[in-house]
């Protein structure tokens, strides 16, 4: 609000000037020896250096689909990912972002005011072309937020299934809010509170910084818990890693069912086969999905009164509607301490009419915004509850791909891939691990066994 304050006090500055040279007051000597502070918003990137992003995005988004679909490389990805933190995190200071820039492309679809730069849009399309075509490789190695929770993951337990489908709507709730706050010109809500900016620009508010320094904390035990349950952009390239042409896959040939690939992904996002499992009666499956898809409509409509009543607090975000809000409630209770804002709109001299109408305008805008948001995640909500009643039948162990992030781990630990062989020499820890999986009692002992012996060929688990 400084610019306003002033703007507000032009007319004040411009009198002290006339009466200085009226009075012919002699100009001030400035002697002190005080710096202005640097600024924690990184200086605008000049137009070459934009399109030089856009050419290392494209490069390492190559690279990386290379190294997860063909060459199926774990050590390749993680040095890829290296270089990603470094460059996209720490030297451009985590901006412009894919993941922010969904919020671009929303201000300049609602807001015919707003252009949304060329550069800004293509690292909003490419990830999500990329994972059209090769699942989630922007994930693996190219985004900086999931690389440096990538790195603290120590040891990582599984959740269990009911809980992860809980938080699993976190992001379908965060890039609506997003999107409607976005297009409202409430704000930029994930730039404001994206948890990890502060440490990629090395300095920032302590709020920010502890709860980024949570994260990481918390990513030591569970895995990405920012990608997995947080991220907005995670949506969009999970529903283009659905229909993806060539995703990564865990072995190269025939699953041997060996269940290494359980303790390679930190995730849980490898679905098992289901072959002779006891299977539930079909007409009970049946009436349990069609009663389903007849809650859909009365899911859906209670998620948008949901959202329509949220709308008046979310609107509240907004700084036309807080500004009218206090300019009412002062005008109710003049006993009320004006604020800087207040005080900065009066001094300007504007139309109360107009900021009531603005102000009203955002209101309809967000109540409208509030039933589609709560309508659409009502809708998400009942698909997932249709995707729990749906069942396919599956012989081996597979990639859950909208929700794989193509990080290769699962690759190193098959034993059916050549490349990875020596993995699987007995008494090594993959090779120990899969033997716990089967017994646990089986996996100590074939480790004294192995140290006996002493063998040295690859196993056959």
């Amino acid at each position: 609000m400084l610019p306003l304050l002033l703007v507000a006090l032009a007319p004040f500055w411009m009198s002290l000037f006339a009466l200085g040279d009226e009075m012919n007051f002699p100009q001030p000597e400035f002697t002190s020896k005080y710096t202005f502070p640097l600024t924690t918003v990184p200086v605008p990137t000049s137009e070459i250096r934009e399109w030089i992003d856009v050419a290392i995005l494209l490069v390492v988004l190559s690279l990386a689909s290379w190294l997860a679909v063909k060459k199926r490389s774990r050590r390749g990805l993680f040095w890829v990912m290296i270089f990603s933190l470094l460059y996209f995190g720490f030297i451009k200071q985590g901006c412009v972002c894919p993941i922010g820039s969904i919020q671009n492309v929303a201000l300049g679809i609602f807001d015919t005011n707003y252009a949304v730069p060329i550069t800004v849009t293509i690292f909003f399309v490419l990830p999500l072309l990329f994972a059209l075509l090769f699942g989630r490789v922007f994930c693996a190695s190219v985004c900086a937020l999931g690389a440096i929770q990538d790195l603290v993951v120590v040891k990582p337990i599984q959740l269990p299934k009911k809980l992860t489908m809980a938080l699993s709507m976190i992001p379908y709730v965060y890039i609506g809010t997003s999107i409607l706050f976005a297009a409202t010109g409430t704000g930029f809500i994930i730039c404001r509170y994206d948890p990890f900016i502060g440490f990629f620009r090395l300095n920032g508010n302590s709020p920010y910084l502890y709860l980024g320094a949570g994260f990481l904390l918390t990513g030591m035990f569970i895995a990405r818990p920012y990608c997995r349950f947080f991220c907005p952009y995670g949506v969009l390239l999970g529903v283009m890693s659905r229909f993806s042409w060539k995703h990564l896959t865990i072995t190269p040939s025939e699953c041997i069912d060996c269940r290494l690939c359980e303790v390679s992904c930190p995730f849980d996002y490898i679905s098992k086969p289901n072959t002779g499992l006891k299977r539930e009666d079909r007409h009970m499956g049946v009436r349990r999905l069609s009663y389903l898809f007849l809650m859909m409509p009365v899911i859906i409509a209670l998620g948008g009164w949901i959202g329509h009543r949220m709308s008046v607090p979310m609107s509240r975000y907004n700084n036309t509607v807080y500004l009218a809000e206090q300019v009412v409630a002062e005008k109710l209770n003049p006993n009320l301490e004006e604020t800087l804002e207040t005080k900065t709109y009066r001094a300007m001299g504007l139309s109360e009419s107009d900021l009531m109408a603005g102000a009203e305008k955002v209101r309809r805008q967000m109540n409208f915004g509030g039933w589609i948001l709560g309508g659409f995640l009502g809708f998400v909500f009942s698909l997932k509850l249709i995707g729990l009643s749906v069942t396919r039948t599956q012989k081996d162990y597979e990639v859950i791909k909208p929700s794989c992030f193509s990080c290769g781990r699962c690759c190193s630990y098959c034993p059916s891939d050549e490349m990875h062989r020596p993995n699987f020499i007995p008494g090594s820890k993959p090779y120990i691990e899969a033997l716990s999986l089967k017994d646990p009692n089986a996996g100590k002992e074939g480790q004294l066994a192995e140290k006996k012996e002493g063998k040295s060929e690859p196993a056959k688990v």
